[in-house]
């Protein structure tokens, strides 16, 4: 990208032409590529807006990689430039498991105001009653005007609702200078119903082979797989070098689906741990059925991941505190021996 130019480059293998229309509707043609690929420069800026045309669809779709979509995700994305921020945590060197007092955000509820920059002031607050790390709830975009965020369908852009792109990063830059750290909570085993394109630039994205409890199987080892994979691991990457988050939360990683020698959670921790370069970084997975595997060490068949959330535990407390034992709670009783077994072995 220059001054008047930026450079565009998409997966979209269903297309035969790919034009890129600026927001007075003017198209400049990309150049195919090997493996479905298209690309290009085009008259440009910083803050311009812009769709993907495919072949002689009248409708544009959003970028699969938008930075940021302010009109969401039905509209045009945006161009950000994510090197323009100044950051002031030079000195952070991120963030280890053991001791740390973690606290779950969600953003659009945490404040009245409900955004990046009401949150951010609150930070100190945070740290002066003991919160060491923050775990957000996802922030990737998604329909409507709220919502917990595991619907997310343009996974590169941080939500409208809660700011811009830099709002965000200024939220984590102020966590840092607080001595508290930040990890993002990511949904890579589903998107949501509403405003989820990817089909039009390819229906490798999918994957009918497994069931999944909230829609669409994400293909990470059938034909094609190759640059879906490459899509999620780009997101991974993502988050921790251009908003210098100290880890992420992987949500329900049973319904993430690999049969592949190297499976796609290890590959995620990879990526992001080279993506942090001389930064700790922790990386937690939600698991229902609690597969230890998830963090077992690489060299002995695991996936290499820092931390399991214990629903044992959550489980026996909320049956403690509620006397309410169905659904998700149906196996435990919320007697004090399971509180003691859970604290002390860890799963029941």
């Amino acid at each position: 990208m220059d001054r008047g130019r930026t450079h565009f480059r998409v997966w979209a293998p269903r297309a035969r032409r790919v034009d890129v229309a600026d927001g007075d509707g003017r198209l400049t043609p990309l150049e195919p590529e090997a493996g479905g690929y298209f690309s290009g420069a085009a008259e440009a800026r910083i803050g311009d807006r812009y769709g993907f045309k495919l072949d002689d669809d009248q409708r544009l779709h959003p970028d699969p990689a938008s930075r940021f979509q302010p009109e969401g995700p039905h509209g045009p994305s945006e161009i950000v430039d994510p090197h323009t921020f100044r950051w002031t945590d030079q000195a952070w060197t991120g963030a280890t498991l053991a001791g740390q007092v973690a606290y779950e955000m969600h953003v659009g509820t945490f404040t009245r105001t409900g955004t990046f920059a009401a949150a951010a002031d609150e930070l100190r607050e945070l740290a002066r009653i003991g919160i060491t790390l923050i775990e957000l709830m996802p922030v990737a975009e998604f329909e409507g005007r709220f919502g917990w965020g595991y619907d997310g369908v343009d996974l590169f852009a941080p939500t409208r609702l809660y700011g811009a792109p830099d709002d965000f990063r200024r939220f984590v830059d102020a966590a840092h200078a607080c001595g508290v750290a930040v990890i993002l909570d990511v949904v890579y085993n589903h998107l949501g119903p509403v405003g989820n394109y990817l089909r039009a630039f390819s229906t490798a994205y999918f994957t009918d082979r497994y069931e999944n409890e909230w829609g669409d199987a994400i293909n990470f080892d059938g034909p094609d797989a190759g640059p879906v994979r490459e899509f999620f691991l780009a997101n991974a990457e993502y988050w921790i070098a251009e908003f210098h988050l100290d880890g992420l939360r992987l949500d329900a990683t049973q319904q993430i689906f690999d049969r592949s020698a190297s499976n796609i959670m290890a590959e995620i921790g990879l990526r992001a741990r080279e993506a942090a370069g001389n930064r700790s970084i922790v990386m937690i997975a939600e698991n229902e059925p609690q597969d230890t595997r998830l963090v077992r060490p690489l060299d002995e068949g695991g996936y290499g991941l820092d931390a399991v959330w214990n629903d044992d535990f959550h489980h026996s407390a909320m049956v403690a505190l509620t006397g309410r034992g169905e659904a998700y709670y149906s196996d435990t009783r919320g007697e004090p021996q399971e509180l003691i077994s859970a604290a002390k072995y860890g799963y029941l």
